[in-house]
C-alpha cells in the first residue's frame, strides 16, 4: 500500500517595513532616488509583497510616485 504524500511548506519570511523601521511618517514627491528604489527597470511601481513595506507606507510611495509622474519628474514607461 503507498504512502500518503506529505506536502512540506515553506515558511514565509516574515518582512518588516522599512519606513516604519526608519520612522518615516511622509514621502515626499520630489525625493526620486528614493521613489526609484520602488520602480522596476520598466518604470511600475513594485507591489508591497515584493518589497516589504506596509500597507500605510506603499500607498504613501505609491501617491508619492503618480504626483512625480503628473509633473514629469519621473517617466510613465521606461523602454
Amino acid at each position: 500500500m503507498p504512502r500518503p504524500i506529505v506536502k512540506k511548506y515553506r515558511k514565509r519570511k516574515i518582512r518588516k517595513c522599512a519606513l516604519c523601521g526608519s520612522k518615516i511618517d511622509y514621502v515626499d514627491y520630489k525625493d526620486l532616488p528614493f521613489l526609484k528604489d520602488y520602480l522596476t527597470d520598466k518604470g511600475k511601481i513594485i507591489p508591497k509583497r515584493l518589497n516589504g513595506n506596509c500597507a500605510k507606507h506603499q500607498r504613501m510611495i505609491k501617491s508619492a510616485i503618480k504626483k512625480a509622474r503628473q509633473i514629469a519628474l519621473l517617466p510613465f514607461v521606461r523602454e
